[in-house]
């Protein structure tokens, strides 16, 4: 059984999960589980470790359009260095305080190989969950698409750089300012395509998407061996942590939202593509 697989069998046995958090009453609650061999490259240093860690888990409350209030983390290592989890922790601090959260500790714990697991809560009395979009809304990104697929590749020759790129800004405020006006809405960490794909059964709609309206990380640019590995990286590869959302009104988004937001496309009845081709279902796998 793969992860998507997986997925499907929790989704059927927990009728509450499917969305990016879990809602009860008014708070939104997540975990994520990140490991050296498959999420932290080499090079990649504590502190980006921290931020990125919490990061994910706070991208999650962003996509419901929550307050983030509180993050803890599990801390498994071979052993515990004291430099390392100070840098740790500072990673974790910060990026909570980049989004108005705190981070409140967690656990320590042995493990064979370097991993995180997160936990994160946010408020809010109207959640946007995956399933309200309808055809003739506009599709709508933050930011831009590919800032950790260039970072990847930066590792081994620009390492400083690259931990730079992987420390990126969960969307919080943007979810908050997005969530009165959109009506379906998911973050992109396993890639906007597979975004697509997870909106639309959610939805039980389609989409037609632009490639050339997409707003590309200028690291692709950067790192790519070309136009098709371009177009990989920043529609699959995944890790980036923006919003996709819907919308009937994006122009009060783009007035409302702190950071810039692309119309790629719009909601149709069936089928997700890309230039008038089928758009493969394909992205980030743990």
């Amino acid at each position: 059984m793969d992860e998507r697989a997986a997925l499907g069998l929790i989704g059927d046995a927990l009728p509450d999960a499917g969305d990016d958090c879990a809602v009860v009453g008014s708070t939104v609650v997540t975990t994520d589980m990140l490991h050296e061999t498959t999420d932290f490259p080499p090079g990649t240093t504590r502190y980006t470790a921290g931020w990125r860690s919490v990061g994910a888990s706070l991208s999650d409350v962003a996509a419901m359009g929550a307050e983030a209030t509180a993050a803890v983390a599990v801390y498994g290592a071979p052993s515990f260095e004291e430099q390392e989890l100070r840098d740790f922790l500072r990673g974790a601090r910060e990026v909570c305080e980049a989004t108005g959260a705190r981070y409140v500790g967690g656990d320590l714990d042995g493990h064979e190989e370097f991993t995180v697991a997160t936990t994160a809560l946010g408020e809010t009395d109207a959640p946007v969950a995956r399933d309200g979009a309808s055809p003739g809304e506009a599709v709508c990104v933050t930011g831009r698409l590919g800032r950790s697929a260039g970072g990847f590749r930066l590792f081994e020759s620009d390492p400083e750089r690259a931990n730079e790129l992987f420390r990126f800004e969960p969307r919080v405020a943007a979810g908050r300012a997005v969530a009165p006006h959109a009506s379906a809405m998911m973050d992109s960490s396993d890639g906007v395509a597979r975004s697509l794909h997870q909106l639309s059964e959610a939805s039980d709609c389609g989409f037609a998407v632009e490639y050339d309206r997409l707003p590309v990380h200028e690291s692709v640019e950067t790192v790519a061996t070309d136009e098709t590995d371009a177009r990989e990286l920043a529609v699959h590869f995944g890790e980036d942590f923006e919003l996709v959302f819907t919308t009937d009104d994006p122009e009060r988004v783009r007035a409302a939202s702190p950071v810039p937001v692309s119309v790629v496309g719009e909601v149709t009845e069936t089928g997700v593509e890309m230039d008038g081709d089928p758009l493969p279902d394909r992205g980030y796998t743990h």
